[in-house]
């Protein structure tokens, strides 16, 4: 059971999302200045990496959002193919209903409060403003409900992985 601790730790605590979120926008800047023929004014290139940064934020706060969430439904049940049957139940109404493929100021009125109590809203939200300036809520908003998704997905497995499995 030891074994099974240490695979767990490895897997919640290791995320390349988060350090390539860091180290890619540092190593693009460091490259820009090293094969720049002249001189390169930092401010020329601010922009883009800051643009990076948000865009590696993002999708590691989604990456990270979206398996605690899938850890969520594996442990919610039995068999392998009912978690894959339980994750399409959260996953396709997720992607229309996000903001992705349909604003969701065009969602019928009934929809467009459950569209809010989505993970991935948040996070294409936040892809949008970074990208084009044309998200409908704050960044930092955006950012704190990710990661409070995460922490409430997060306990809520611990806590059925501790009520489920002996240790």
């Amino acid at each position: 059971m030891e074994h099974l601790n240490e695979r767990y730790e490895k897997l919640l605590l290791k995320a390349p999302e988060h350090q390539l979120g860091i180290i890619f926008p540092v190593a693009w800047t460091l490259m820009f200045f090293l094969c720049s023929p002249g001189e390169m004014d930092i401010r020329e290139i601010l922009p883009g990496v800051m643009a990076l940064s948000i865009l590696f934020g993002t999708t590691s706060m989604l990456a990270v959002t979206s398996t605690f969430l899938g850890l969520f439904i594996a442990v919610s049940v039995s068999e392998v193919f009912e978690a894959q049957t339980f994750s399409n139940f959260f996953r396709f109404p997720m992607l229309f209903l996000c903001g992705l493929f349909i604003p969701i100021g065009n969602l019928p009125f009934f929809l467009q409060p459950l569209s809010y109590i989505l993970p991935l809203t948040y996070g294409a939200d936040m892809l949008k403003e970074s990208i084009n300036a044309d998200g409908a809520i704050s960044l930092w908003l955006s950012l704190l409900v990710l990661i409070g998704f995460s922490l409430v997905l997060f306990t809520i497995s611990t806590h059925n992985i501790k009520k489920k499995w002996i240790y």
